[in-house]
């Protein structure tokens, strides 16, 4: 996760150490520790 960012919008926050799916609350006081994956964006025909 970029320096200073923080989690918002849609998307799922990740652990980096268990992988497993955290809050984003929790994201929030661990920014070093977790990663916020954005949605994929739907691809157009």
């Amino acid at each position: 996760m970029a320096k200073g960012s923080k989690p918002s919008g849609s998307g799922k926050a990740r652990s980096a150490i268990t992988g497993k799916y955290v809050t984003k609350a929790t994201a929030a006081r661990h920014p070093k520790t977790t990663v916020v994956e954005k949605p994929s964006k739907p691809k157009k025909k």
